[in-house]
């Protein structure tokens, strides 16, 4: 292998082939805006596991701020690093270690495992004395050298700190390599884009839901390739989820002070290489393939996949942190830094950096990953956990920021459904309602509001009757319709369904932090014992509460997601930040119970009749309450009368009635019926008035184990009253005039 001056584009490393498709070489390329110089170092690996360097070659061209070059005699499966050399100056924001071995920015593939410890630091850690600290810790690394002026290394500015002395301590034999790949696009089934407002998503992790699934060969549980299985989307499919999210899937490391207790980052909210599937992940050696067969069997199932994707911060921390790409590479470029000292980074995420997306070449490295996990790996759509970091320019958040507008015109991305986390910890960070197209936005005033009617909260009405609606209050503004708003309960961030109502209290006590870690206020009910319980009336409120939350969340206006297990009442017994437990706490309970066979039963029913409605498919808001109209949405009270702002102003009601009416282009006209009674008594409803000659048929009751009402047959008429059981929720669909009764569509 020799290597000779290559291109700048594409970053990364990229197989070149001649007319016949005979492989030359491979292409490397790295940005760095301020290195003086970037040696690729290339390696195989023996047997035993051991890492053997093959040569190191410096990248002789250097364009646009892009360093490259042609490594001809090179070809797929090379496994490679880079070495960055650069002034170590943290006060002005350069860190350049070419002791660190870094992994490239844009590797398909990472061979190898991370090996934490103090040689991943680029700077020595000392004592007030100026001692270091990790002598004995550094005996470990087989590469130690044992004069101690190449622990404590060199002072920059010539000031004793924390983080301003060089670590000389090579950390190659510790850092996976990355792989060059000859990429393939997606050759799978690819399903054509549709509004959210179709969608039922289902958020979920990999290894959790396929864990401990029933019937799973072992080798392929916690797997891409187990959750492609015919076992788990025959499930899905069952249940009628459209939609699976998955937590993060790009490679990620744990923190620091997660691998000293010996625990590790379970979600995966630690990204450090966004275009590689995580390795643990995989059941085979081609994590790539095995994806891409993943993606493809949902799709031939009709099953949308989405990524929950982290480019708001990456693994490598605060200054304190490991080294290993970003911050060998270029610190100044990559992260946002404190203006007066760029010693420190800017902390919107809570995580210890954040990236600099305003920069061109970060927004490239985001908008060349999204365009990779379309175009090759074949996903549907992205979910961007802090997504207000994404929107910050330098004056704050900023609507018409660069990467929202880049988003808009990629013609790549056009088809792709993206959804906002809208908040960040920064200044002005809650953003919710404020992105522009194409994005819908997870509503977190959605989950409080549901959570707080059926917990029996004084004056909710109001807020509830907005959030049923769609959150048109918060969207509508910008011209965007009722699929802006991703309607949720529970997600992984949180207490899980069954959680919200046996626990008043978080239970973190496993996580290592004496229990001050997740949400404070969880808006959640016991009803009269602290978790687990075998009293027979509390079981059954809570099964019934539990009903009735998952079937607010299924028959609002908006789009529905469901976490994982809340189909079954799954419980992470108390712990509502199970981030760090890759245990039976974070796994789903596959429990075959009554209890879980019944929820799940009654989920698949209102999943089913949510698809068959044409009124959860609006594309606009629905402001006439006029039932007379094509499209209406009306509010009744308990007593069949039209709602008055008097009836609003009733902070101890707990009794509402919801009319939904749409014409389809057909001329098809559908009209449900939704009583909600979150008191603790029995009561009496009245039928409105609302089309002469109409009648009731009972569609779905929370009354019921599996949502099944004992008088389906019947149809009642306008004016009937019926008794309605305390903490409720029944829904009727309109039987028209000559009809027997209500008229259903074939599925979505």
């Amino acid at each position: 292998m020799f290597m000779r001056p290559g291109q700048p584009y594409p970053l990364g490393s990229s197989v070149v082939k001649d007319e016949q498709g005979q492989v030359l070489g491979v292409n490397f390329a790295l940005f760095s805006a301020n290195a003086t110089e970037v040696e690729l170092c290339c390696y195989e690996q023996d047997g035993s596991g051991h890492w053997r360097e093959l040569g190191r070659f410096v990248l002789p061209e250097y364009r646009q701020q892009i360093w490259c070059g042609f490594l001809a005699g090179a070809e797929a499966g090379l496994c490679y690093g880079y070495r960055v050399k650069g002034p170590y100056q943290p006060h002005l924001g350069h860190r350049f270690n070419p002791k660190k071995l870094l992994m490239d920015p844009y590797a398909r593939w990472l061979k190898g495992s991370l090996q934490p410890g103090p040689w991943m630091l680029g700077y020595a850690r000392i004592d007030e004395n100026g001692k270091p600290l990790d002598v004995e810790c550094l005996l470990e690394s087989p590469e130690f050298e044992s004069e101690l002026a190449q622990t404590q290394g060199v002072s920059a500015d010539g000031n004793i700190g924390d983080d301003t002395l060089l670590n000389c301590v090579d950390n190659a034999w510790a850092v996976p390599r990355s792989v060059v790949v000859d990429e393939q696009p997606f050759s799978g089934k690819r399903l054509a884009p549709q509004p959210l407002s179709a969608e039922v998503i289902l958020e979920l992790h990999v290894k959790g839901f396929t864990q401990q699934f029933p019937d799973l060969a072992d080798e392929l549980r916690g797997t891409y390739a187990g959750l492609g299985s015919p076992q788990v989307i025959e499930y899905l499919q069952s249940l009628g989820v459209t939609s699976v999210e998955l937590l993060p899937v790009h490679s990620f490391f744990s923190e620091p002070f997660l691998d000293d207790k010996g625990m590790s980052n379970y979600w995966g909210y630690n990204s450090v290489a966004f275009f590689c599937p995580h390795r643990s992940y995989c059941a085979t050696d081609d994590g790539i393939a095995e994806f891409q067969q993943m993606v493809d069997n949902f799709h031939q199932a009709g099953i949308r996949v989405l990524l929950d994707v982290v480019y708001n911060h990456t693994a490598e921390g605060n200054r304190l942190g490991p080294c290993y790409n970003f911050r060998g590479i270029d610190n100044l470029s990559y992260y946002r830094l404190h203006p007066n000292d760029k010693r420190f980074y800017i902390n919107d995420t809570g995580c210890g950096n954040c990236l600099d997306i305003s920069h061109p070449r970060v927004l490239q490295l985001v908008m060349d990953s999204l365009r990779y996990w379309v175009s090759v790996m074949g996903v549907d759509g992205f979910r961007f956990d802090l997504a207000s970091c994404l929107g910050r320019e330098p004056k704050g958040f900023d609507a018409g920021a660069g990467f929202f507008d880049a988003l808009l015109q990629d013609p790549i991305l056009s088809g792709a459904a993206m959804i906002a986390e809208p908040w960040d910890i920064g200044p002005g960070g809650y953003q919710l309602g404020q992105f522009p197209l194409p994005f819908s936005e997870w509503n977190d005033r959605y989950r409080d509001t549901v959570r707080r009617f059926w917990r029996g909260d004084h004056g909710m009405l109001p807020e509830l009757a907005k959030r049923l609606h769609g959150s048109g209050d918060l969207f509508e503004h910008s011209g965007r319709g009722p699929c802006s708003s991703v309607n949720f309960i529970t997600s992984h961030d949180g207490f899980t369904l069954n959680d919200v109502v046996s626990y008043e209290q978080r239970h973190n006590e496993a996580n290592g932090e004496e229990n001050r870690d997740g949400h404070h206020e969880n808006f959640s009910a016991n009803y009269g014992v602290e978790g687990d319980t075998d009293d027979p009336e509390i079981v059954a409120i809570r099964q019934q509460q539990q009903r009735n939350i998952m079937a607010t969340l299924l028959l609002s206006q908006g789009v529905p997601m469901l976490l994982a297990g809340d189909e079954q009442g799954n419980s992470q017994r108390g712990n509502n930040n199970a981030y760090c437990q890759d245990s039976d706490i974070g796994w789903l309970d596959w429990r075959q119970d009554d209890a879980a066979q019944n929820m799940r039963s009654f989920c698949q029913r209102l999943i089913s009749l949510r698809r068959q409605s044409a009124v959860f498919q609006t594309r606009e808001f629905i402001h006439s309450a006029n039932p007379k109209d094509e499209h209406a949405l009306g509010w009744y009270d308990r007593h069949g009368d039209e709602m008055t702002w008097k009836h609003w102003a009733e902070g101890n009601c707990r009794s509402l009635q919801l009319l939904m009416k749409t014409t389809e282009p057909d001329g098809h006209v559908e009209m449900l019926l939704i009583m909600m009674h979150a008191s603790e008594e029995e009561s009496e409803f009245v039928i409105p008035q609302i089309v002469e000659g109409c009648r009731w048929q009972a569609l779905l009751t929370t009354s019921s184990a599996i949502g099944l009402p004992d008088d389906i047959e019947s149809c009642f008429d306008a004016g009937t009253t019926l008794s309605v059981s305390a903490r409720s929720l029944t829904l009727f669909g309109a039987v028209m005039p000559g009809k027997q009764g209500y008229g259903r569509r074939s599925n979505a």
